[in-house]
């Protein structure tokens, strides 16, 4: 193929940037059982799991005494700052006064809580870029819920893109929200292991 001095321009005037709504339009449909989120740019997709599953519902039901149903988000796509990050939390609760935003999606300032339980192929993700997008959006709790090495991990204070207070304990032991917005005790001695 020849390639003309026209056909050069043109294709410099393509622009080449992409939006978080293009690339997800592009990801549709999304096969069953799997989760897509789009962090720093990157797609990435796996597999929802039983132990996955068991304890995002164990989460969800515990907050139930503090937050409205229609408060409580799992898979659901947050737009958070930076360089293309669409996420799909785990476990999201917002605020009473929560409001949608102009492109009719939940906005990240409303953000009270998140949880993400850890699969084997993102976990990476969940300590690392998701856990500094979390913070510089200002989340005040972000719980990490480790599967396979039966530990969870409470991050609170956000400041900038981290978090100043850092508690990691064993399944078995409660996570003690009730000093911060949350409010409340969330059992784990129920979850499963992988």
């Amino acid at each position: 193929m020849t390639v003309v001095d026209t056909d050069r321009i043109d294709m410099a005037d393509t622009s080449d940037e992409r939006t978080l709504d293009m690339m997800f339009e592009w990801l549709e449909p999304v096969p069953e059982g799997f989760k897509v989120e789009i962090i720093e740019g990157t797609v990435h997709m796996s597999p929802q799991r039983d132990t996955h599953w068991r304890i995002i519902l164990g989460i969800v039901r515990q907050l139930l005494p503090r937050y409205k149903e229609n408060r409580l988000l799992s898979d659901v796509r947050i737009d958070l700052p930076g360089h293309l990050n669409g996420y799909a939390s785990d476990v999201l609760a917002l605020s009473s006064d929560a409001v949608k935003g102009e492109d009719g999606r939940w906005r990240y300032q409303d953000i009270e809580f998140v949880a993400e339980v850890i699969s084997k192929n993102t976990a990476a993700n969940d300590y690392g870029p998701k856990k500094a997008t979390y913070a510089l959006a200002g989340v005040p709790v972000y719980l990490i819920v480790d599967p396979y090495t039966g530990t969870w991990h409470l991050h609170t204070l956000p400041k900038e893109d981290e978090y100043r207070s850092v508690l990691s304990l064993d399944f078995g032991t409660p996570v003690d929200l009730t000093s911060t917005v949350v409010g409340l005790v969330l059992a784990t001695d129920a979850f499963p292991r992988d």
